[in-house]
């Protein structure tokens, strides 16, 4: 059974730095594409933020994260990040992880390549 567990998110202040946690487990992780997506309160879908490949290979960012988000995984753990920083407002949404299987292209950022999603944990920025 494919479980994804995320953490970390909270409250943080502008300009701060915010690490988000997700723990895969329930498949072969080298097989398959891990992301990230966010969604506003007002929001009818997510947004891509950013994928990367199980297997140790390509990272893909959306074109407004790019330079103050990162993803990272430990394939030991099974475990993949997101670090946000600098934080900014507009940071302020429910940041989803997911997964799927990789497809034959290569990993990418459309949300229905993900099979399987996190609960979702809210990131709040103030000043």
């Amino acid at each position: 059974q494919v479980k994804l567990v995320e953490s970390g998110g909270g409250s943080v202040q502008v300009g701060g730095s915010v690490r988000l946690s997700c723990v895969a487990s329930g498949y072969d992780y080298s097989r398959f594409c891990m992301g990230w997506f966010r969604q506003t309160s007002t929001g009818s879908r997510r947004e891509r933020v950013a994928s990367i490949d199980g297997s140790g290979g390509g990272i893909r960012y959306a074109d407004d994260v790019k330079g103050r988000f990162t993803i990272s995984q430990d394939l030991a753990q099974s475990t993949f990040y997101l670090d946000i920083n600098p934080v900014q407002p507009t940071d302020t949404n429910m940041y989803y992880c997911a997964a799927g299987p990789r497809p034959w292209g290569g990993c990418t950022l459309i949300s229905v390549a993900f099979d399987y999603w996190g609960q979702g944990t809210q990131v709040t920025v103030s000043s």
